[in-house]
């Protein structure tokens, strides 16, 4: 905490003028969302400045351009928390809330944000039906808090993979859930009385899987969870499932990933868009 704040203060010369964020950033997306993406946590410079997730950092760059793209987003930039972005049918969250030093989250921050994003699974648990996980640290942090929000896991839970897609049982929603106590229950009203509030992401990722992995080795990796399979087409596009929820892997468009070609463009293109399709996410830009 006191390190984003410094952050602020300190500033980089190229936003010397600008007013920095320098708080924990809340998610981005309406809260009927079907698709939820996940990513790390906020970069220094771009949502620990900017106040919106993926925003004001290349790592944003590629990730709105991706979801511009598949339909999932309004326009193909975020560049600060007033340029007129909206996401469609799309919630994004981060793992850790706070941006950390060298843009390496520790596992207790991570554990320490936990209850943010089983709060924002159980807001979305009426519409959620697909989750678009950014690398593996996110991919760790999600299982925990999905099972905490009463979603069935799989056993043993799936390693993370780029194109890695699971299948959970689908469960009747439940009624009404106890918000977690706390300045999280209080934190997450406020932001739910907000609506789309500003957010922000992480330039780095660890822990990812060390195989390239194809789309066309989906068909072939696919997990089952409680007895709910699903059926890939040949393009390795999702022609049937029943009503579970989907997590996807996708490698985080990391500066590392993105410079050095391990995730492309149309790598994150493909994953978004399944994830669209799966979900029934509708496209009105």
């Amino acid at each position: 905490m006191g390190w984003r704040e410094e952050v602020a203060r300190q500033r980089r010369a190229a936003f010397a003028r600008e007013r920095y964020w320098g708080r924990p950033v809340p998610s981005f997306g309406p809260e009927d969302a079907r698709v939820l993406v996940v990513g790390l946590a906020p970069a220094a410079h771009g949502g620990n400045r900017t106040g919106r997730i993926f925003t004001g950092d290349r790592s944003g760059d590629w990730l709105f351009a991706s979801l511009h793209r598949v339909g999932l987003a309004r326009l193909p930039t975020s560049v600060s928390a007033g340029d007129g972005q909206r996401l469609i049918s799309t919630r994004i969250v981060a793992a850790v809330r706070c941006a950390p030093p060298a843009n390496k989250p520790t596992t207790l921050e991570r554990d320490t944000c936990r209850g943010w994003l089983i709060r924002d699974l159980e807001l979305l648990r009426p519409t959620l039906r697909a989750v678009v996980v950014l690398g593996g640290f996110a991919w760790t942090a999600l299982w925990p808090a999905l099972e905490r929000a009463g979603h069935p896991l799989p056993s043993p839970r799936p390693a993370f993979g780029h194109g890695r897609r699971v299948v959970l049982a689908d469960v009747p929603a439940p009624g009404p859930t106890r918000p977690p106590a706390g300045p999280v229950r209080r934190a997450a009203s406020a932001e739910a009385a907000s609506g789309e509030a500003a957010s922000g992401e992480a330039v780095s990722q660890r822990d990812v899987s060390q195989r390239d992995v194809t789309e066309r080795d989906v068909t072939e990796r696919d997990v089952t969870a409680q007895g709910v399979t699903e059926r890939d087409g040949a393009d390795g596009g999702v022609t049937e499932h029943r009503a579970g929820l989907v997590v996807f892997g996708c490698y985080h468009p990391s500066q590392q990933n993105t410079f050095t070609g391990r995730v492309t463009a149309e790598m994150i293109d493909s994953v978004l868009g399944a994830a669209a399709r799966v979900s029934g996410a509708v496209s009105d830009k």
